[in-house]
């Protein structure tokens, strides 16, 4: 299985409100992409972890992936230890991605706060010869993906470069969608969350819109970087004409 790029949320639908329009792109693009949710979910108000599960994998039908694993971490106890580090590192050496994709390092919600910590350590001790894996009992190598990115959830940052997603907005919102337990459903009797009102998905597109603006184009996401990027040709920047 060739994988380019590993995208990690800490709960089933952070990866499709965060990125979803850059993960269905970058497959529309020819590139393999995996999804990974630390946990399962189970301590969110609406929805059970059976139910998240099948929506979770209803949305990776969606976006296109190549396979979508989940870390099995309980939700509300996303530990920094070395047994969590481990479980990620296992994962990196077996899909060997080039790029990854994690939450950002300051959030509402501390289990996306301790995602991040968790995949940035994943990802350099991922790299180390020293540190000994095994796969269903198979060694593994050592392998550190060439970069990672953080995605925008709650908090909002200064990007460091945003995507156009105006050709994929719509199937990150099918994506979306496809977790039904979690957002706007008159029928659902399940308690109302911030996510669940009618209101959330349209905060979803305004944020879209307004970052897809900054660069001129209909829909964007914004990403953050904590090291330099180079580029071959100053002609592949999309520059909002003012």
């Amino acid at each position: 299985m060739q994988i380019d790029v590993l995208a990690i949320g800490a709960h089933p639908d952070d990866i499709e409100l965060a990125c979803g329009g850059t993960i269905a792109k970058l497959v529309k693009q020819g590139y393999g992409v995996a999804l990974a949710d630390v946990t399962q979910g189970e301590m969110g108000t609406r929805g059970t972890k059976e139910i998240r599960a099948r929506e979770a994998e209803e949305a990776a039908r969606i976006l296109g992936v190549k396979t979508r694993r989940n870390l099995r971490i309980p939700d509300g106890n996303v530990v920094l230890n070395k047994a969590n580090v481990q479980k990620l590192v296992v994962l990196i050496r077996e899909l060997k991605p080039t790029i990854m994709i994690i939450p950002h390092s300051i959030e509402r919600h501390p289990d996306h706060v301790h995602t991040h910590h968790l995949c940035k350590e994943a990802w350099y001790y991922a790299g180390l010869q020293k540190l000994k894996t095994a796969n269903h009992g198979a060694k593994q190598s050592a392998h550190r993906p060439h970069h990672y990115f953080e995605f925008m959830q709650w908090h909002e940052f200064e990007s460091s470069f945003i995507v156009d997603i105006s050709d994929s907005y719509d199937s990150k919102m099918k994506a979306i969608r496809a977790h039904t337990s979690q957002f706007f459903n008159p029928l659902s009797k399940d308690p109302e969350t911030k996510l669940s009102s009618p209101e959330f998905l349209e905060t979803i597109e305004t944020r879209a819109k307004y970052y897809g603006q900054r660069i001129g184009v209909k829909y964007g996401e914004p990403f953050l970087t904590q090291y330099s990027l180079g580029i071959k040709d100053v002609f592949d920047l999309i520059i909002h004409k003012r």
